[in-house]
């Protein structure tokens, strides 16, 4: 097989189904493996599944500092694979690894130097403070792993290869779990390590994904890894990654704060609908998978549409994809409403919890299928380039709506959890209708990347 026609199998044979499934698949296991290290804990000690989920909350926020130059790259790349530039594709992967390895080196030094700074300033107790440095030295300290895994998973998706992309993230899931068990329960007289070998288990797992991933993407894209030219390379290329991560990632930034003064207001409620709001959320991440999905791989087919000038075709993908999305999340959203109280039932028997979780869930009838409008559309636009708008509305609409509403209706008016889903559903939809008014203006065509 030739290096173009290796290049070319996946992407000219892309479908909305074939390249969303495996990325529905891998975004679950992601999901399910970070719950894996608390379920196989919790055998073993509630203090190391505390300690381990106070680190967590530090990791998370720099997982999602290394996600802007992903972000960047797949779109950069599915661009360029639409336009056939396989040399701006290549030099795209080449500069995006070299960034973000040496960003997720400089994060990974300052987790393992300033750790200890850090879990005293989300108040993690004397007695938890051991057992979270060792978890915060050794999956902080080796972090960088995972900021490659991100660039390269996002460059073989983009080339269309999100089975492989699959296939890496159910071979970690099995090694991490594997490890867990030996460290855990230490069959064969293996040393019981407890937090430290679970540490060790995640990051011997992702070091294996990413040479199995690295793999993939030589041979798939056919990709020289020599990065000692990377600082000779044209740094437009760099810019156009920054140009749509940056963006992205004030995006994301902006709805998490706000989701975090929204949770002060829930505090300010009571114990009982912080955890009825947990546990509804928990709920509510199966359903808005198939949103994030989708939303994903309508960005790689946009994206390589675009590249190839099919304009036309890039604007009908974005639409027909939110109507799949609004569908399949209403009917999940319809289903998880009539077995609300079950599905609640697994956490908890408070019935105080399951009365309003049951009404929260119902009116995620409302809810879910807006947020689509978001996931999907903002995707596309961002596959197009025009990532700065969404940010610009999305900052409007959650701190000029969702937030102060939240308080108006949710403490104000006394409504509690449904006035703050009230809130919520509303923000989504003004989103969503503003991000559609903006696709079907099509402003995002003179938004294409430089090669």
């Amino acid at each position: 097989m030739s290096k173009q026609t290796i290049k070319t199998s996946a992407a000219e044979k892309l479908s909305l189904f074939a390249i969303t499934w495996p990325i529905f698949i891998e975004f679950l296991l992601h999901m399910l493996m970070g719950n894996a290290d608390t379920l196989m804990l919790s055998q073993y000690s509630d203090h190391s599944v505390a300690a381990v989920g106070l680190t967590n909350q530090i990791l998370s926020i720099v997982i999602v500092m290394f996600g802007f130059i992903a972000t960047g790259t797949s779109v950069v790349i599915a661009q360029a694979v639409g336009a056939k530039n396989y040399k701006t594709a290549e030099e795209t992967i080449i500069l995006s690894i070299a960034a973000n390895l040496v960003f997720g080196l400089l994060l990974s030094a300052v987790l393992y130097f300033f750790g200890g700074v850090f879990l005293s300033w989300v108040q993690t107790p004397p007695e938890l403070m051991a057992e979270a440095k060792s978890y915060l030295y050794i999956v902080g300290g080796f972090s960088f792993i995972q900021s490659v895994i991100m660039t390269v998973g996002a460059s073989l998706r983009s080339y269309g290869f999100t089975k492989d992309a699959m296939n890496v993230t159910i071979g970690m899931n099995i090694l991490n779990v594997i490890g867990n068990y030996l460290f855990i329960f230490g069959p064969m007289g293996i040393p019981v390590l407890g937090v430290e070998g679970v540490a060790i288990s995640t990051t011997v797992s992702r070091l294996a994904g990413l040479i199995v991933l690295l793999a993939l993407l030589k041979k798939r894209t056919k990709v020289s890894f020599n990065f000692r030219r990377a600082a000779s390379l044209p740094f437009v290329h760099l810019k156009n990654v920054l140009r749509i991560g940056l963006p992205a990632a004030g995006e994301h930034l902006s709805y998490s704060t706000s989701q975090m003064v929204i949770t002060i207001f829930i505090t300010m409620i009571g114990t009982q609908a912080l955890t009825a709001k947990v546990y509804s959320f928990n709920i509510m991440m199966f359903i808005f998978l198939f949103s994030v999905s989708i939303g994903q791989g309508t960005q790689i087919i946009v994206g390589q549409l675009i590249g190839a000038r099919k304009l036309n075709e890039a604007y009908r993908t974005c639409l027909s994809s939110l109507k799949y999305a609004m569908l399949i999340t209403f009917g999940m959203s319809v289903l998880v409403a009539i077995l609300a109280k079950p599905l609640l039932s697994v956490f908890t028997d408070n019935s105080g919890i399951l009365g309003v979780g049951a009404v929260l869930l119902t009116l995620t009838i409302l809810l879910e299928p807006g947020r689509s409008f978001n996931l999907v559309v903002i995707s596309s636009l961002r596959a197009a380039g025009d990532a700065k708008f969404p940010v610009y509305m999305g900052i409007l609409s959650m701190w000029g709506l969702s937030v102060p509403l939240s308080y108006i209706l949710g403490i104000t008016s006394g409504l509690g959890l449904v006035g703050i889903w009230i809130a919520f559903i509303a923000d989504e939809w003004l989103r969503g209708l503003l991000m559609l008014r903006r696709w079907k203006q099509r402003a995002w065509q003179e938004n294409r990347l430089a090669a």
